[in-house]
């Protein structure tokens, strides 16, 4: 591994060290309004921005989310501590989905889950996703060092000035064919999803 290497590798680690998902308890408990949400979303996903300059959340985005049904519209103009763990999903979600596949998903959680009133709430299937992170965090660094160290056995006949960029770049494709077969993955589960629900839902008469 050369020192530019070494350097990536630990940029990505750093950046990886520094993500982290909003606690339960950091969310309030009182309504927002939309510049309340956007800003208490901007400074608690920070650190999951690429480019200093991007936006988290916007107040488009989220007047979107509730026409297209992927967030329960606000009261009075407020949104509750149930749409803001909504408004977390839906922008992890976001990256890799459809807002169909996001609708389906979120869809029997809104129904069940959104307004609660016993235990089993919007915080509770919030807890519950987000303490793996953790665990996965931990996996997720051992995996890259893994594929970094995998990429690095292939072009051993590349002329030596061209090593250091074929290493990134089988890195990249590694890491980018695994993030393609996952996303079909999901995208698999998410129609038998859909096929599950037209099957179950009763027939309309002819």
């Amino acid at each position: 591994m050369t020192e530019n290497e070494k350097e990536m590798m630990n940029s990505i680690f750093a950046k990886i060290a520094e993500l982290d998902y909003i606690k339960p308890d950091e969310i309030p408990n009182i309504a927002l309004y939309m510049d309340q949400v956007t800003t208490f979303m901007e400074d608690n996903l920070a650190s999951t921005k690429r480019h200093d300059d991007d936006k988290i959340l916007t107040k488009t985005m989220i007047n979107n989310y509730a026409k297209n049904r992927l967030l329960p519209p606000p009261e009075k103009k407020r949104y509750s501590r149930e749409h803001l763990l909504m408004l977390i999903f839906i922008y992890y979600f976001k990256n890799i989905l459809s807002i169909s596949d996001i609708q389906t998903l979120l869809g029997p959680i809104t129904e069940k889950y959104f307004k609660s009133v016993t235990e089993k709430d919007m915080t509770y299937i919030y807890q519950e996703v987000f303490s793996m992170e953790q665990s996965q965090i931990r996996y997720l660094e051992k995996d890259l060092m893994r594929r970094f160290k995998s990429a690095g056995e292939i072009f051993e006949d590349a002329d030596p000035e061209d090593k250091e960029f074929l290493h990134q770049f089988s890195f990249i494709c590694l890491l980018s064919f695994d993030v393609y077969m996952k996303k079909m993955i999901i995208e698999n589960m998410i129609d038998h999803m859909n096929s599950s629900k037209d099957t179950d839902s009763p027939k309309k008469d002819k």
